[in-house]
């Protein structure tokens, strides 16, 4: 018997987020939102997932903050 599953975390797009001030890189920017998801699948098809979480993410150099 075959079984082809997988393990990761899925990342969805919200749009534009708040101008921040990047505590990484001291740039001033419209950060991205996005919310990302832990998932279990078999044969390409989602059947657990947890680990919900919404964040903005720096243009510039890619550091996240949890919102």
């Amino acid at each position: 018997m075959f079984f082809l599953f997988g393990f990761g975390t899925k990342e969805k797009d919200l749009g534009p987020g708040e101008v921040r001030t990047c505590p990484h890189c001291g740039n001033t920017t419209t950060w991205a939102r996005v919310q990302t998801v832990k998932q279990v699948t078999v044969f390409f098809v989602p059947i657990a997932r947890w680990g919900r979480r919404r964040l903005e993410v720096c243009g510039i150099c890619g550091t996240a903050v949890e919102v």
